[in-house]
């Protein structure tokens, strides 16, 4: 299993302006949803923040997201290891496949792969 990217995912309730902020770092608007934004760089684009008013499929706002390239590999070894599972893997209609789980710090981690 390989890690292809690790977002920062921040809860906001100052979408519009956490876009033109981060725009004057240079970041663009990479997806919106309305309840999720990214913001990605336009010559790095794994370079990336996560914006969240809340998440729309699951119990909490994940505070970083961790893609890699097989998910369900990346499931069964966390929960074999006994690490808590704070929402089970499920596909999604945006087309990730994604779980959450909790590290050792209290953080809640979205691990995901695109299909």
């Amino acid at each position: 299993m390989s890690v292809r990217r690790v977002v920062p995912d921040i809860r906001s309730k100052a979408m519009e302006e956490s876009r033109d902020f981060y725009e004057l770092l240079g970041f663009e608007e990479f997806m919106n949803q309305g309840w999720v934004m990214t913001m990605a760089s336009p010559d790095n684009p794994t370079a990336q923040i996560t914006f969240m008013s809340h998440d729309r499929t699951a119990p909490v706002v994940p505070d970083m997201s961790v893609e890699v390239d097989d998910v369900d590999a990346a499931y069964a070894v966390l929960r074999e290891s006994g690490a808590e599972i704070v929402r089970p893997l499920r596909d999604e209609e945006w087309g990730v496949r994604r779980f959450f789980v909790r590290d050792p710090n209290g953080r809640v981690v979205n691990v995901l792969s695109h299909r």
